[in-house]
């Protein structure tokens, strides 16, 4: 039972050969249309949000230290 076990496992299920009668037709691919797939600049939702996270806090940041360096706020 088990004496050929090796022989079957190195050879291939398949054919080698390759036989046109048998051969599915191919289709002909469309015209590439440029689908985003939810994507903006390669990046997905979650990666935007957080840049944009980070560009408010980076302005919000800047603002403040400007308001304290025109003296337009103060600690005290």
């Amino acid at each position: 039972m088990f004496d050929n076990l090796r022989d079957s496992a190195e050879s291939s299920f398949y054919e080698e050969e390759q036989n046109d009668l048998y051969k599915e037709p191919v289709a002909k691919a469309a015209p590439k249309r440029r689908s985003s797939n939810g994507r903006l600049l390669g990046m997905t939702a979650q990666q935007r949000f957080f840049v944009s996270l980070m560009l408010m806090f980076t302005v919000c940041i800047i603002g403040t230290l400007a308001m304290f360096i025109l003296g337009k706020m103060s600690l005290f």
